[in-house]
């Protein structure tokens, strides 16, 4: 039993025992039908009140307790059934001695014992209905915590699964850009390979983590950013301007390095139209932007690299991005958490 049940069982016990015993409170009237077969008695109610009260509980307790008493089968009903029913008839038993013997010896056997077995059998029969009822709660918080459990293992195996598809699709670009500047300059491909080192260490440092800070962000794409001045020199410049106080706040691992990738990727960059990437804070929203000038001939693109992102913030913050393209600007807000 959790707090709740033992909190639940403690209510519910005192509310059965004050029902059970409240009508004798009838026998203070003088002229009532009550006081003609018995006289009222505080230390008789209060033991009454007292003994009935704990009994509940304990009747409560036992069968949420131990879960072995619980039926599964006829035969374990039974079992059940009669493990009750003596606890019920023993309690009743010791209770009747004790307040027959120190309490009332006024009433007739037959009258006194005749109420009190009535009154410990409603006793059982209620007790019966709140541990029914505290059974059902608890089925439902199982229920609701392997639903939860589900759910988590669910949306972590569907975020490994879009983590599979990002890293593929990173290093395929990655690729692809170094083999172009091993054309154009070998001496620089080799720093272009250790700054890309960089970048895949974060990645792999990183991978296990969903949520990691946009200061750590920022610095994978300043890393990134690097390796995108080697290739297209002063034709691409990244300005990143976005608050000390930001810097905490989380984001989904690798959202950043994406869409730098993305605008280089789809834009032309050249010494009189040069390729500007921003990165800046609105709102709740951390915004990525480029001018928008599209390749002459652009290269084909699978779409994985948007909807993947899209859907990772779907699954770990519940909410989507926001893409916004314009004649002259396509720009990106990331909602983070702070």
């Amino acid at each position: 039993m959790d707090k709740t049940e033992k909190r639940i069982a403690l209510y519910c016990a005192l509310l059965i025992a004050l029902m059970l015993n409240s009508t004798k409170l009838l026998a203070l009237r003088e002229n009532g039908i009550l006081a003609h077969y018995w006289h009222f008695n505080l230390g008789e109610f209060i033991f009454q009140l007292l003994y009935s009260f704990g009994f509940c509980y304990l009747l409560i307790y036992l069968n949420l307790k131990y879960e072995l008493w619980l039926p599964v089968n006829k035969r374990r009903y039974v079992v059940y059934v009669l493990l009750n029913l003596g606890l019920i008839w023993l309690a009743m038993l010791v209770g009747g001695i004790i307040q027959w013997n120190f309490l009332n010896k006024d009433q007739l056997p037959g009258l006194f014992w005749g109420g009190y077995f009535s009154r410990f059998m409603l006793c059982g029969l209620l007790v019966g209905i709140v541990v029914k009822i505290i059974l059902l709660i608890r089925e439902s918080r199982e229920k609701s915590r392997e639903n939860e459990q589900l759910k988590s293992a669910y949306l972590e195996a569907e975020l490994e699964l879009l983590k599979g598809q990002l890293n593929p699709h990173f290093l395929f670009n990655s690729l692809s850009s170094l083999s172009g500047i091993i054309r154009e300059n070998p001496a620089m491909a080799q720093h272009y390979v250790g700054q890309l080192s960089k970048v895949f260490r974060y990645s792999l440092e990183r991978s296990g983590n969903s949520l990691v800070s946009v200061a750590d962000e920022l610095n994978m794409i300043k890393a990134y950013g690097q390796l995108l001045v080697m290739r297209f020199e002063k034709a691409f410049e990244l300005d990143i301007a976005v608050d000390d106080t930001y810097l905490e706040a989380k984001i989904p691992h690798l959202s950043l390095q994406l869409l730098l990738e993305n605008a280089a990727k789809h834009n032309m960059a050249t010494l009189k139209k040069p390729l500007i990437v921003k990165v800046y804070r609105s709102g709740g929203c951390l915004v990525v932007s480029n001018n928008l000038q599209p390749l002459t001939l652009p290269e084909s693109s699978t779409g994985i690299g948007l909807a993947n992102l899209n859907q990772r913030f779907n699954i770990l913050m519940g909410r989507e991005i926001e893409i916004t393209k314009t004649a002259n600007e396509f720009l990106v807000k990331l909602p983070v958490t702070v």
